[in-house]
């Protein structure tokens, strides 16, 4: 009997052990697995290859997804971080403690919605009420915004049907509204460049940092296979009231369409991803968003007095 006993100690002992093994890494070492909203790869990417030329003995294995999957999998502790663009609702906070994981929010970065455009459209300046009108299928034609536009019907793409970007419209655009069921849906943000680059009726929502110029280190231009459009608050948009998501015009709050950009942690030994959210968190780590085209939670930005002469 006694023996049956520690057999089955040394068991539990075991499962125990194996169990609490699935995450041996520290702040700087060890192998994990983040997710990722897809709109903030290229932000992210570039974290990570910095974060691991530094720390020789960081593995991260990222996975982009959509916001729903991002959350889901960090719910179901597949991941212990995620990035994403709100915080946890009420019924999310409560799911997590059902299942004692605490998870914490840190604000990493400004965000902005950039609405894109095939290079031959010639019109390039839009109200956010008209949008929503484009969203909710009131409007469906460029000649009902623009009447000497004889591109026709406006096709809307997004990147993906359960992207923050789908969500943002509808909680922050179109409000109460229900959006039209003849929007597009891609699988990713670079499939929304890609199919605007192509399609001269087509109008792209997407995170602005998948439009920023690489080669340009001030910031100050976009890429050249689209163009950006410039958004005003009103529904009467003329040079003067709209803005291009540049840096300087989400400081300012210029740039009407906007969003918080989050890390969602839950990580209670304080591992690999916890020394990774300090590092985004970081002086070197703003600087890397900065240089991505989005505003740092943190880093001081510069403001330079630019003119939308490059959206005519």
């Amino acid at each position: 009997m006694f023996i049956c006993i520690l057999v089955v100690v040394s068991f539990s002992s075991c499962n125990k052990k194996k169990k609490d093994e699935k995450w041996t890494d520290t702040t700087t070492t060890g192998i994990i697995p983040i997710t990722c909203d897809d709109c903030f790869l290229p932000i992210i990417r570039a974290e990570i290859d910095v974060f691991e030329s530094i720390y020789k003995s960081a593995n991260i294995l990222s996975i982009y997804t959509n916001e729903v999957e991002a959350i889901d999998l960090l719910l179901k502790d597949s991941v212990r971080l995620a990035v994403v663009s709100r915080e946890l609702k009420e019924n999310e906070t409560a799911a997590f403690l059902a299942k004692k994981m605490q998870v914490r929010a840190r604000k990493i970065a400004v965000d902005a919605i950039a609405l894109i455009v095939n290079k031959d459209n010639q019109d390039t300046i839009i109200g956010v009420p008209t949008l929503k009108k484009i969203l909710t299928g009131e409007i469906t034609e460029w000649n009902q915004i623009y009447p000497k536009s004889k591109l026709g019907k406006i096709d809307v793409m997004f990147d993906n049907p359960n992207s923050s970007t789908v969500r943002y419209a509808i909680d922050s655009i179109c409000r109460e509204e229900q959006l039209s069921d003849k929007l597009y849906a891609q699988k990713t943000n670079l499939d929304v460049v890609e199919m605007v680059s192509k399609h001269p009726n087509s109008l792209g929502i997407i995170g602005v940092n998948w439009v920023s110029n690489e080669n340009d280190t001030t910031n100050m231009s976009f890429s050249q296979k689209i163009k950006v459009m410039a958004v005003s608050p009103y529904e009467e948009a003329n040079y003067d009231n709209s803005f291009q998501p540049y840096q300087a015009y989400i400081a300012l709050g210029n740039y009407p369409l906007t969003r918080d950009v989050f890390i969602l942690l839950s990580d209670p030994k304080s591992g690999l991803s916890s020394g990774f959210t300090s590092f985004v968190m970081s002086d070197r780590g703003q600087r890397i968003i900065l240089k991505s085209g989005i505003l740092p939670a943190t880093q001081p930005v510069r403001l330079v007095s630019i003119k939308n002469e490059t959206i005519k």
